[in-house]
C-alpha cells in the first residue's frame, strides 16, 4: 500500500479498527472494513469505465457517502479529482473541463442536467451517481504509489484576477493537512466528527474528513444544512465535533430547537472557519450549548489549513490564532520583508499544506510566491504570541454565507447583457449571511432595465450563490482620474437599505 496515498488514510483504518464506525449519511453506516471495500468497489468501477492514472475527473456530486467512494477511488487509482459546486452552469463546468483537461465526469442523479450538456459537448463519459450506485466491494486492490508532489485534487479558485484557476493540492498537502489540524485540535480514534459543509469545497473535503480520519474517528454527514437537523444529528450521534461556516454557527444559536447543553454533553471541538467568526456569536452559543466555537485561518491554496485557536489558548478576539504544527506565518511590508508585531501588512504562509502551483499558469504560480512563503493578499496583522488577525480580506472578495465570491467574474457576466453600460458587483452587510451580493449598474442609454429579469438571465450563467439578490440602477458610477470605477467611493450600507430585491426565477436543484 502507497502510505504518501491521501487514500491510504481508509486502508489504516480498516487495518487498524475495521470495526469501528467511519461514516454515516442519513440511515446508512460503513465501518472502516466496509467504507475500504466501498472504495475498491468504485476504484473498479472507474477504472471499467476508462479512468486511468493522472486522469482529470470532474465530480459535480454534493455531500454524500457516493461522494465520499468515488472521490477516495481516484485517489487510490492516482488519478486527480476536480472537485466542484453541483450549483455550478453549463458556461462554468465547461471552462473547468476545458482548463483542467477532463477526460472522465462524475454527476448526481438530482439536477444533472448542466454536467450532462457539459460532457456531451466535450464527449466525454459520465458517471450519473444516486444513493447505492457505488458497488459495495471490489478487488482487493491497494492505493496506488504516488508521490507526496502527486496532484491528487484541483480545486478551482477566482484568487484576484476573476478567472477560476485551479489549485493543484497534492497528496501530501491533504495528508499534512489532516496531520496538522488533529494535532492542533488533540483529535483520537473515539471522536466524532460531524458536519453539513459541502465537501467539494477545501474546508469540509480537507480540514474535517482528512483530519477526522487521520485520527482514526468517525465522520457524520448531513445535507443540506438545517439548524435543527445539525443539532438533533449532534446529539443523537453524540457528537464529540461539529464543523460550520459562521452563517451555520450563526443560525444554530437562534434555532427553535429542544436540543439543549445537556444534550451536547459530548461536544468539545466546535469549529469554524471560511470567514471571522464574532466572538459574541461563540459566547452567546458556548451559554447556549455548552460549547466554545473556535476558528481559523486557510485558503483553497493552503489545503484550507494555516492557523486554529485552541482550547488551551486564551481566545483573543477576531483572532484567527496561531500557525498549525509544520507551518509558519509571516506578515510582509510591500517589499516582501517581515513586520514586526503588531504592524499591518500582507500574510503570508509556508508549510507542507501549501499548493504545489496553480494548474497551466506559471505566472500566476510566480506571483504568489515569494521564496518559501505563499503570498495570501489577505491584509493581516500577528501579535507576540503569534496569534494572527485578518485586517481585510482580498481586494473585493465576498464572502456570502462562507461561499467565496470573487465580483470581476460576475461583472463579466453582466457585462455581456446588452442593456448594461457599465457594472460593479459589491459585497454590502448582511444580519443572516455575513454580506450579500449586490449589483451597481449603469444601463446603456434608451435602455430600461428590469432587476427581475436581470436576475433571471444571471441565473442562466451563474451558480445560485454568485448571482446578486440586491440591484442598484444608477446614472453614472463613481471613477478616478484613470476612469476606473472606485467601488470604495459607493455606500454599502445606503445600497443594502435601498437596492431592489426582485425575487428567484428559478429554484435550485442542488
Amino acid at each position: 500500500m502507497s502510505t504518501q496515498n491521501a487514500a491510504s488514510l481508509v486502508w489504516t483504518g480498516a487495518q487498524e479498527r475495521p470495526d469501528a464506525v467511519a461514516l454515516r449519511e442519513g440511515e446508512r453506516s460503513w465501518t472502516f472494513a466496509q467504507l475500504r471495500e466501498g472504495v475498491r468497489g468504485a476504484a473498479a468501477e472507474l477504472a471499467r469505465r476508462g479512468v486511468r492514472p493522472g486522469d482529470r475527473v470532474l465530480v459535480v456530486v454534493p455531500t454524500s457517502a457516493e461522494f465520499v467512494l468515488t472521490y477516495h477511488a481516484l485517489l487510490a487509482l492516482g488519478a486527480t479529482a476536480v472537485t466542484v459546486n453541483p450549483l455550478c452552469t453549463p458556461r462554468e463546468l465547461e471552462h473547468f473541463v476545458r482548463d483542467a483537461g477532463c477526460t472522465y465526469a462524475l454527476g448526481w442523479h438530482e439536477g444533472v442536467e448542466a454536467v450532462m450538456r457539459t460532457a456531451a459537448d466535450n464527449d466525454i463519459p459520465l458517471w450519473v451517481l444516486e444513493p447505492g450506485a457505488v458497488p459495495a466491494e471490489g478487488p482487493a486492490i491497494d492505493p496506488a504509489a504516488v508521490g507526496v508532489d502527486d496532484a491528487a485534487v484541483l480545486l478551482y479558485t477566482s484568487g484576484t484576477t476573476g478567472t477560476p484557476k485551479g489549485a493543484v493540492l497534492t497528496h501530501g498537502n491533504l495528508l499534512s493537512c489532516g496531520a496538522a489540524l488533529a494535532e492542533a485540535l488533540d483529535l483520537t480514534a473515539e471522536d466524532r466528527m460531524g458536519t453539513a459543509l459541502p465537501l467539494f469545497h477545501v474546508f469540509g473535503q480537507a480540514a474535517v474528513m482528512f483530519t477526522t480520519w487521520t485520527a482514526g474517528g468517525s465522520l457524520s454527514l448531513l445535507r443540506p444544512f438545517e439548524p435543527r437537523a445539525l443539532l438533533r444529528m449532534a446529539a443523537d450521534q453524540r457528537l464529540t465535533g461539529v464543523a460550520g461556516v459562521p452563517t451555520m454557527w450563526n443560525a444554530m444559536l437562534h434555532a427553535d430547537t429542544d436540543v439543549t447543553a445537556e444534550d451536547l454533553a459530548d461536544l468539545r471541538l466546535a469549529c469554524s472557519g471560511g470567514a471571522a467568526l464574532p466572538l459574541e456569536v461563540a459566547k452567546a452559543f458556548r451559554d447556549r450549548f455548552g460549547a466554545m466555537v473556535l476558528d481559523g485561518y486557510g485558503l483553497s491554496e493552503t489545503t484550507g489549513a494555516a492557523t486554529f485557536n485552541r482550547a488551551d489558548h486564551t481566545r483573543k478576539e477576531m483572532s484567527v490564532g496561531r500557525a498549525l504544527p509544520g507551518c509558519a506565518l509571516a506578515v510582509l511590508d510591500d517589499d516582501r520583508r517581515p513586520l514586526p508585531p503588531g504592524e499591518t501588512g500582507e500574510v503570508a504562509i509556508s508549510g507542507p499544506v501549501v499548493m504545489r502551483e496553480y494548474w497551466g499558469r506559471p505566472e500566476a504560480t510566480d506571483e504568489v510566491r515569494s521564496g518559501e512563503w505563499f503570498l495570501t493578499g489577505d491584509i493581516g496583522r500577528m501579535d507576540e504570541d503569534g496569534d494572527l488577525w485578518i485586517v481585510d480580506r482580498k481586494k473585493d472578495l465576498v464572502i456570502r454565507g462562507g461561499y467565496n465570491v470573487y465580483p470581476r467574474e460576475v461583472e463579466e457576466v453582466l457585462y455581456g447583457h446588452p442593456g448594461i453600460r457599465e457594472a460593479t458587483v459589491i459585497g454590502v452587510p448582511d444580519e443572516r449571511l455575513g454580506e450579500e451580493l449586490a449589483a451597481v449598474i449603469s444601463p446603456q442609454d434608451g435602455t430600461t432595465l428590469d432587476p427581475a429579469e436581470l436576475r433571471a438571465w444571471l441565473e442562466e450563467r451563474l451558480a445560485a450563490y454568485k448571482v446578486p439578490r440586491i440591484y442598484q440602477l444608477v446614472e453614472e458610477l463613481p471613477k478616478g482620474a484613470t476612469g476606473k470605477i472606485l467601488k470604495r467611493d459607493i455606500d454599502r450600507t445606503d445600497i443594502a437599505r435601498s437596492g431592489q430585491r426582485p425575487s428567484r426565477a428559478s429554484t435550485p436543484t442542488a
